[in-house]
């Protein structure tokens, strides 16, 4: 891989789609200080998307990294997102503009976001690829990847048809590993084939692999070592072939967490990859919605229902029982749509990642929260 020149420090990275918030607007001051601690600590590399937080992830990289810190200090990752263009002709000047709202004039690493089989029609079509590899022989990009939700033979099918990719992003966390539908060790496994490293994103699957139900809990509570959050990105970093392991960090306490036993990296151990497997068999016998919290679908959703939020209610539900889930859901939707209010358009499960049957999964949600 390009990048493996000695920019890249250590393996875990600034996953820049959850930051620090103050109501609506990035908490610029917290966020400043989380990569002063990540920088301090020896990391690098911070990975965004023109869609993260509404556009407000760029310009808070350009504000809080980018005029804080010498270009050569950091690795920055940016996507090329499908719902930003239409046209080979709208690339150059979205890609110009992605420079501008992040102050840089070259990205470590561009992505092709999302890729599954319909968007990688579109980028076929679009001739997404060919520019990117244009950009990169003029010096704007330095290595050209995808960021990828679909099945190992779309993988396999993309990788083939264009070899000059160098690397591939990869939802893997011990939950998704042998599941039918995200197939994360048979993506590995394409990765391997065509020899391409791996960059992990959702290694705590949107957070649902931090808060577990006390069955679950009480597994790793025997390990009497980390965080619930340790033992995710810990299992995603002891494979072979990845390179970087991404979290989201929304404060500062996530951060000193995960630097904690980032910095200085040891791979999960046979007593701790046991403690893993008994937990995914807990979760999976919870019966929970796969949601990673993404909130793809919740832009464009015309009856604004928040979607991410509504499931999450359900799982806590489903995984704690009580009175928790109903009473979150009161107050989730006393300002939003209702889950019974979803006009069954589909424009959320043409977005989601996962690949989820959203429409089916809101009656559900109303079923069990709006009797």
């Amino acid at each position: 891989m390009c990048l493996l020149d000695g920019k890249i420090k250590k393996n875990f990275g600034f996953g820049c789609m959850r930051l620090p918030m103050k109501e609506k607007e990035v908490d610029y001051a917290q966020f400043c200080e989380m990569i002063d601690t990540f920088m301090n600590a020896g990391f690098n590399y911070f990975d965004t998307a023109h869609g993260y937080i509404g556009g407000k992830s760029e310009i808070a990289l350009r504000e809080c990294l980018v005029k804080r810190y010498d270009r050569e200090e950091y690795i920055l990752v940016n996507k090329l997102s499908g719902p930003f263009f239409e046209s080979n002709e709208d690339i150059r000047p979205l890609f110009e503009n992605q420079l501008s709202w992040c102050g840089v004039d070259y990205f470590d690493i561009y992505l092709m976001h999302a890729q599954d089989a319909d968007y990688f029609e579109k980028f076929k079509k679009c001739r997404a690829y060919e520019t990117a590899f244009e950009l990169k022989k003029e010096g704007k990009i330095k290595c050209v990847g995808i960021s990828f939700h679909d099945s190992a033979t779309v993988l396999d099918k993309i990788l083939t048809e264009y070899p000059e990719i160098e690397v591939v992003q990869l939802q893997f966390n011990y939950l998704d590993y042998d599941d039918a539908s995200v197939q994360g060790k048979l993506n590995y496994e394409v990765c391997l084939k065509h020899k391409k490293p791996v960059i992990v994103m959702e290694p705590v699957r949107g957070g649902a692999l931090v808060k577990l139900p006390p069955a679950a809990q009480e597994v790793f509570d025997g390990l009497k070592g980390g965080s619930n959050a340790s033992y995710a990105i810990r299992y995603a970093a002891s494979f072979d072939n990845i390179i970087m392991t991404l979290s989201g960090m929304g404060n500062m306490d996530m951060m000193l967490d995960n630097i904690g036993y980032m910095k200085d990296f040891k791979p999960l151990n046979e007593a701790e990859f046991q403690a893993v497997s008994k937990v995914c068999k807990i979760l999976k016998s919870q019966n929970l919605i796969g949601c990673t919290d993404c909130k793809y679908c919740v832009a464009g959703c015309p009856v604004n229902i928040p979607i991410p939020t509504l499931f999450a209610c359900l799982n806590s539900h489903n995984a704690y029982g009580g009175w928790g889930g109903g009473m979150y859901y009161e107050i989730h939707t006393s300002n939003a749509g209702k889950a019974s209010d979803c006009i069954e358009c589909g424009a959320c499960e043409a977005v989601c990642p996962q690949h989820l049957e959203i429409r089916s999964l809101l009656k559900k949600v109303a079923k069990q929260f709006e009797k």
